[in-house]
């Protein structure tokens, strides 16, 4: 087991994809980085390892998707749709999502530091591959990816933890696991260190510079409910159990400034019967996110939200919210044999709460906790109101709609009229919050007096003032890798200038 040195030049909390592009960028500056990762090393990575791996990133056709994917083949080229993903539409699509209220400055770098962060990580030896199973259709013998989304880490988020834990470790940086760091030490100059405990002991380890990156304090129920409101204790959490927002209570303790939707926060529908916290056996399949082609239903056997107001990948972050304001906090996604082969592979694994009838009328009979009258004329009401005339097309916004409802589906109306059908019991599972420390451009924290604190940078979950309400899908990781680069270099030039 690695021991804990006395003193280093950059130290490092935390150990996902934020951390480790921190931890690699500081070491480009010739200066010795220790990497504190709170987990055991069979849980360690932060929410990092619970994902699928998406990165939403600039890309203008496939010359720049092959400089992440050296091992696209001509015969995937040629039967694949890749389109463009420009920095006019990331922009279009952040502010957007956010309601336009996401910082200007740092959204610019997310933006025009995606498509170089990228290529920079597949320097460091991080595989991508594109998203075949998750992000395109096949159309007339072509895929054609929509949504703005198309590559991934290959093997999904374990198989990017173990390749950046792999790269820190070739460039000479010490990885400590079950090591929490649970304070800064600071003075009048900025930070000089951070205290941690690791093996029953506390120390403390002098440093030039500390980035944090040890992700938000969505696993702190205490925190969860205070900032985000009642009923969130009652959430379950998608990832790691570790993160309980220690390091952004370290920054505020030193007069750090709180920024950010600090009562929002990522959150989708999951399977009503998960675990209170993520299982890496069974990563990100609990969540069920095919429901823009279905219908929900609440316990009082009605629909609640528009489940086709745009892409899953603009509206699946928050409508885990919308779920968890229901009666008893759950709702039910319901299918039809014409849509139940098109539905996402997270439908089909062992530990799934799901009902299958061929009938209606038996459907909703098994539908638990759910009023089966109400909830049969409502499929009845839906049925009647979709625009059939307009063809389905799972690839564009089809305006497939419905005409006459008070909540109206406005694209992929199907209907839910040819058996087998099958429904899906879903509650919210939350899998970062959106508050956090305020940065500047160098992702150096500031104070409440709007100072740099000296010695301090912040990046991935912890940094607010990204992401308001909502989120476009597989822009966290991106995030966490835009700025952890940023807060690695600030951090490594700041030690290599006190060397």
């Amino acid at each position: 087991m690695s021991e804990l040195p006395s003193a280093v030049d950059v130290v490092v909390v935390g150990g996902g994809n934020a951390a480790f592009c921190a931890a690699l960028s500081a070491a480009e500056h010739g200066v010795s980085v220790l990497v504190l990762e709170r987990a055991p090393e069979d849980e360690s990575g932060g929410n990092s390892r619970f994902t699928a791996g998406a990165f939403r990133c600039v890309y203008d056709g496939v010359d720049d998707l092959q400089a992440l994917m050296p091992d696209l083949t001509e015969q995937e080229i040629s039967v694949t749709d890749f389109g463009t993903y420009t920095e006019e539409k990331f922009f279009d699509d952040m502010g957007r999502v956010t309601e336009y209220r996401t910082d200007p400055d740092l959204c610019e770098l997310l933006v025009t530091r995606s498509r170089d962060t990228m290529r920079w990580m597949r320097g460091k030896g991080v595989r991508f591959a594109p998203i075949y199973g998750r992000q395109a259709y096949k159309i007339d013998g072509r895929f054609k990816f929509w949504g703005g989304l198309t590559v991934e880490a290959w093997g999904g988020g374990p198989g990017l933890v173990d390749a950046l834990t792999a790269s820190a470790r070739k460039n000479g940086i010490q990885v400590v696991y079950e090591a929490r760091a649970t304070a800064l030490i600071a003075d009048d100059d900025g930070v000089k260190g951070v205290r941690v405990r690791h093996q029953g002991k506390t120390r403390e380890i002098a440093a030039k510079a500390v980035v944090l990156a040890s992700g938000g304090f969505q696993s702190n129920t205490e925190m969860r409910t205070r900032y985000l409101g009642p009923n969130w204790e009652l959430a379950k959490i998608r990832g790691t159990r570790f993160n309980t927002g220690d390091g952004i209570k370290m920054a505020l303790d030193i007069g750090a400034m709180p920024t950010g939707n600090w009562s929002g926060s990522h959150a989708v529908g999951w399977d009503r019967n998960a675990p209170e916290f993520g299982d890496l056996a069974v990563g990100d399949n609990f969540q069920k996110h095919s429901y823009p082609w279905g219908i929900m239903i609440n316990a009082d056997g009605e629909r609640f939200v528009d489940e086709g107001a745009d892409f899953r990948n603009y509206t699946y972050a928050k409508y885990g919210r919308v779920i968890l304001m229901q009666p008893g906090q759950f709702a039910w996604q319901v299918f039809d044999a014409k849509i139940i082969p098109m539905l996402r592979d997270e439908y089909r694994i062992k530990r799934v709460t799901k009902v299958r009838a061929d009938t209606l009328e038996e459907l909703v009979q098994k539908l638990e906790d759910v009023n089966a009258d109400k909830a049969l004329a409502t499929i009845m009401d839906y049925n009647a109101a979709v625009m059939t005339d307009v063809p389905f097309d799972p690839n564009v916004k089809d305006g497939r709609g419905t005409k006459g409802l008070a909540i109206p589906k406005t694209n992929w109306a199907n209907t839910v009229d040819t058996p087998p059908f099958e429904a899906y019991a879903v509650t919210c599972g939350i899998t970062f919050t959106f508050g956090g420390l305020k940065v500047d451009t160098s992702a150096q924290v500031m104070d409440t007096d709007g100072q740099v604190i000296p010695g301090l940078c912040a990046a991935g979950e912890l940094v607010g003032g990204i992401f308001y309400f909502n989120y476009p899908g597989g822009t966290g990781l991106m995030s966490g890798a835009v700025f952890g680069r940023i807060a690695g270099s600030s951090a490594g030039a700041q030690a290599a200038a006190k060397k």
